[in-house]
């Protein structure tokens, strides 16, 4: 099978950005030689070069953790690849979510001006709770619980919003309707479906 025209550098690497398809959160990066970037096309999970073993290795071989590729994209400049992936665990040897977790800059956070920005960082939460399964955790509860317990509790949800609407009582139904927000984006990662495809129908409609 060809691979892509990537132009690896005099050590024969690519560095390989891993990105969660759903979440769009940054999970690792690492590093494809051309015959890692070939298996993982041919496999569709990810495999890399080891830079201090010197050797291929297959992500989750032994963990069990691996990655599920959905797309594989290079950059403009062809020297770098980012692999959209479905992870079945933590991406991190720490047992994390994302090998990303410590800020340079501490607690501080980017302003945005997106007033929808709560949705992506739910989004990532979520994701992180399905992978790494926190003990104690109400998002750890639904995944454990399975797809059923997701649907009726949407359900639940939504009937809920229903009455407070019924009932016009804003106050309460501002709270229903985030629980529903809420549990829908649990029901999409359980489905394996990014909010950017439900995005793209409403474009789609518009």
């Amino acid at each position: 099978m060809n691979t892509p025209d990537i132009k690896f550098d005099e050590k024969g690497l690519a560095p390989a950005i891993v990105q969660d398809a759903v979440s769009k959160e940054v999970l690792t990066l690492a590093y494809m030689n051309e015959e890692s970037l070939r298996k993982s096309i041919e496999t569709r999970e990810t495999w890399f070069y080891s830079r201090s073993r010197q050797e291929l290795w297959h992500k989750g071989e032994t963990s069990g953790n691996t990655q599920k590729i959905v797309d594989i994209k290079y950059d403009c400049d062809q020297d770098a690849i980012l692999v959209l992936v479905e992870p079945a665990g933590p991406a991190c040897h720490t047992g994390s979510y994302s090998c990303f977790n410590e800020s340079v800059l501490g607690e501080q956070k980017e302003v945005s001006s997106d007033r929808f920005a709560i949705l992506n960082e739910l989004e990532e939460v979520i994701a992180k709770r399905e992978v790494e399964m926190p003990e104690g955790a109400y998002t750890t509860y639904l995944f454990d619980k399975g797809v059923d317990k997701i649907l009726k509790k949407v359900g639940e949800e939504a009937s809920e919003v229903i009455i407070a609407a019924k009932n016009r009582d804003h106050e309460e139904l501002k709270w229903e309707a985030a629980d529903l927000i809420y549990h829908l984006l649990v029901l999409l990662r359980e489905q394996k479906l990014p909010l950017d495809e439900v995005l793209t129908v409403l474009q789609k409609r518009r």
